[in-house]
């Protein structure tokens, strides 16, 4: 995945992939919105201002911040737009929780199941779940460009 982007933004994507649910961790839990607890978080500990923003961003968390109503903390951290953020999310959106490769329909559906109709992740999905399928898209092109 890695190979899409610039030399030196492949560390920085392995680093907010690995990174990019550490808000999760209950120690960690102040807003309950854990893209921004995590970034937080990484912040606090001396990770990279990139990484952090990349983790508060990842995979629509905007949406999930206005649904909310927690945007304008969300905002401390810059959106990064471009490949580096793409990848993410695409690294997000095609993986299982337990790690395995999927289509982003079956991971978007596994979420709608997992989380239920009223859980904030879902219904922000009415908001953006374009936007995260334009990325997985312009991830594919660039993953059939790269190893073709």
């Amino acid at each position: 995945m890695a190979r899409v982007l610039p030399f030196e933004e492949r560390e920085l994507l392995v680093a907010a992939a690995w990174l990019h649910d550490i808000g999760y961790a209950a120690e960690l839990t102040d807003t309950g919105l854990h893209p921004l607890d995590g970034a937080r978080y990484l912040l606090r500990a001396g990770i990279s201002p990139r990484v952090c923003g990349l983790v508060a961003h990842h995979s629509g968390a905007s949406a999930v911040a206005e649904v909310t109503g927690m945007a304008d903390q969300l905002a401390e951290f810059p959106d990064e737009r471009g490949r580096l953020r793409d990848a993410l999310w695409y690294s997000d959106m095609t993986t299982s929780p337990d790690g395995h490769s999927i289509t982003v329909e079956a991971r978007l559906a596994e979420i709608r199941q997992r989380r239920g109709p009223e859980d904030p992740v879902v219904r922000a999905l009415d908001i953006n779940v374009d936007e995260r399928l334009a990325a997985v898209r312009r991830v594919h092109r660039l993953l059939r460009r790269t190893y073709s």
